[in-house]
């Protein structure tokens, strides 16, 4: 593999996401249920790529942003 693959020199990505179902049978023909999700469950960050300037040494190899905050939803559904 060739040494200028940009995508190959950066942080690997940890996601985790999790899911919660809970189904309620309130009268005979209603059907109610509870979702919750949590998208990026750890709060891990995703990295930036590091800078590859050479003639920016100030930034050349160093990650200077990340992203990917938690994020939880609920919902209730109702099926009749």
């Amino acid at each position: 593999m060739g040494r200028f693959f940009p995508n190959v020199r950066q942080p690997g990505l940890h996601n985790l996401d999790f899911s919660l179902f809970k189904n309620f049978l309130p009268i005979e023909k209603m059907n109610l249920q509870f979702r919750a999700e949590a998208f990026n469950f750890t709060n891990s960050p995703t990295w930036a790529a590091p800078g590859t300037n050479v003639a920016a040494p100030s930034t050349f190899g160093i990650v200077t942003s990340a992203s990917g905050n938690r994020s939880v939803q609920l919902a209730l559904k109702l099926i009749y």
